[in-house]
């Protein structure tokens, strides 16, 4: 169908990026674009030809599928794709056909590479790599919404002086945010109380209006610390309310500052390990929600945040070994406490249960075993109290099963990959986590080596590892949407988690025992990967870029619950996300997809 030059403009101006670019760039494009028809299951390009340009979906529906013929994304109207190939090499790394009769504009090479150079907003759209952040950032470059106490304090302008001062005694604050519904009236501190009403006698049933001060200076949610900081010395104040669209939203008080720049993984380390019992853990790991949005706010990488969470954990486990020892005696043989799961990979984020076990001399004898038991509970207990609640599975120290010799751990695995049925798949995907935590650390080098060595020798084994894999999968939709949760609590949500970083983590323990790679993390082990040959250099840097972006998701999401006064979580409901943020985020699930479809085709390389 012939486009006329109007109809082509109109239509870009319904197609972010192209809808920001000013008229004579819009124009420019619009000049430049073929119309491309294609009839139904048509092709419109085949994997490793050279592409004609970016692709934008006019009418009609493509289906896109990967080098084993497996359906990655199905697209429609206004979708783009070829982008991907074009920009790395120009060739395509897909394939792509009509599934409906289709007209397609074709944006040329030439064209595609000046606008990502000449405007910002096109960059940005075509940049599929995690987001950009400048570094970790101080108290003064920090922003505001970080900083403030939300939903302050407040009452209405004729209570009684008296009341109020009540009011902060019991919630411990020193200041009132004065208002008629939204609209902030005043503020009203223990300093205006003490030297007004006290100091000049007034009487009892004095109004707070009468002492407030009227029209205090306010910020915005969009200010920064530094901003903060200067109007209080400026002003000689310590109390600032937030204000939105002329409407109170939070505050800020020195004490608010010195809260945030005390809240800092060194600091609630130092504090665990200095603690005598769980409960006075618990009241620093209480802090850990806001340490993870400080971490993140202040532009530190998901991998950077993970890490220091479970820093955190590693502490508390540790100490909770010293105290069960200082309450128990010494150990009869010596030991080792591992972590599995999040933990072991130090991947831990605001919500985390606890995968753990034991590891214990061959000369422990049974007599030993009841100090061991008793060990684990006291550890486990003190890590549930500090909110790393019980495994649902029972993936435990406390669980005699993983309690045990070493000599026991050794056969464990030769079972496992000897016999790898569902139980020992899930099992040893567990286990392939593993890192030790505290105690004789020398119990696991030979007994990881020999396990990874058996491992890869056993093709079956390695074959039910991958299928085990393989059922995690990202919730890809038709038609450019996401297959959310269809019921329950969670109903029409994504599980960030399950579905998002999940699929990623299996696949790097893949090529970790491909590779007999001793890594636990899950980034280390891509880059190992890459670096051994396992996956190609492309294919490494993909799907590292995908893991960035779901991890850094799942973080941001978790972050917006907490300063939302929420418990962090998983599931992150689509509307949240802008238009922008979808697309990236789904073009990271189609890249997750396409290596999950090359494992599964025994291919674990990917140009």
């Amino acid at each position: 169908m012939p486009l006329s030059h109007d109809e082509i403009t109109r239509f870009l101006k319904s197609v972010h990026p192209y809808d920001a670019l000013p008229p004579e760039a819009l124009e420019q494009v619009a000049n430049q674009i073929e119309v491309w028809e294609v009839e139904e299951d048509g092709s419109v390009y085949e994997l490793g030809h050279t592409l004609p340009g970016v692709f934008v979906i006019y009418e009609g529906q493509v289906e896109i599928t990967d080098e084993n013929d497996a359906v990655v994304s199905h697209l429609g109207l206004r979708n783009s794709f070829g982008e991907r190939g074009l920009l790395k090499d120009g060739k395509a790394a897909t394939k792509a056909r009509a599934h409906t009769p289709s007209v397609l504009l074709v944006l040329p090479p030439d064209l595609v590479r000046q606008l990502i150079d000449g405007h910002d907003v096109v960059s940005k759209f075509f940049n599929r790599t995690r987001s950009t952040r400048s570094g970790p950032q101080s108290l003064a470059t920090s922003a505001i919404d970080v900083l403030m106490a939300r939903d302050p304090a407040t009452c209405p302008p004729e209570t009684p002086v008296q009341d109020a001062a009540r009011m902060m005694r019991d919630k411990r604050i020193s200041s009132l945010c004065v208002t008629n519904a939204d609209d902030l009236l005043g503020i009203a501190t223990l300093r205006d109380i003490s030297g007004k009403f006290v100091a000049d006698g007034m009487p009892a049933d004095t109004p707070v209006s009468a002492i407030m001060t009227t029209n205090p200076v306010t910020l915005s949610p969009s200010d920064i610390g530094s901003d903060v900081l200067h109007v209080m010395m400026e002003r000689g104040i310590g109390h600032i309310p937030i204000c939105q669209g002329g409407h109170l939203v939070g505050i800020v008080t020195q004490t608010d500052l010195t809260h945030y720049q005390a809240v800092n993984s060194a600091e609630l380390v130092r504090r665990i390990a200095q603690a005598d019992s769980a409960d006075q853990m618990a009241a620093v790991t209480a802090e850990i929600p806001q340490l993870l949005v400080q971490l993140v706010a202040s532009g530190n990488r998901h991998e950077i945040v993970t890490r220091l969470i479970t820093d955190i954990a590693d502490t508390a486990t540790r100490r909770l070994l010293a105290l069960a020892e200082d309450k128990l005696g010494p150990p009869p043989v010596p030991y080792l406490w591992l972590a599995c799961g999040s933990q072991g990979r130090q991947e831990q984020t605001g919500v985390s249960d606890q995968d753990n076990c034991l590891m214990l001399d061959d000369s422990v004898t049974d007599a030993d075993m009841k100090y061991f038991a008793d060990l684990a509970k006291f550890v486990s207990d003190g890590l549930d109290v500090c909110g790393y609640f019980y495994c649902p599975g029972d993936m435990m120290a406390t669980n005699p099963r993983w309690c045990q010799p070493v000599r026991v751990w050794r056969e464990y695995f030769k079972g496992w990959i000897a016999k790898p049925n569902p139980e020992a798949q899930m099992l040893a995907s567990v286990m392939f986590d593993l890192r030790p935590i505290g105690g004789a650390f020398h119990l696991f080098d030979d007994l990881q080596a020999e396990t990874l060595a058996a491992a890869n020798a056993n093709s079956i084994f390695v074959a039910h590892m991958i299928s085990n894999s393989l059922k995690h999968t990202p919730p890809l939709g038709l038609f450019r949407g996401f297959a959310t949760i269809r019921s329950g609590e969670h109903r029409n949500t994504l599980d960030l988690k399950h579905n998002g970083v999940v699929p990623v983590v299996d696949l790097a323990r893949i090529y970790s025992l491909q590779g007999q790679l001793t890594e636990a993390n899950t980034r280390a082990r891509l880059k190992a990967a890459a670096s051994e040959g396992i996956l190609s250099p492309s294919g490494a840097q993909d799907l590292l870029d995908a893991y960035d972006l779901i991890a850094e998701t799942r973080l941001e999401h978790q972050v917006r619950l907490v300063k939302d006064d929420q418990k962090p979580d998983n599931f992150l409901p689509p509307s949240a996300l802008s238009d922008f943020e979808r697309s990236h985020l789904r073009d990271a699930f189609v890249v997750v997809k396409t290596m999950q479809s090359a494992v599964g085709q025994g291919k674990g390389m990917l140009g």
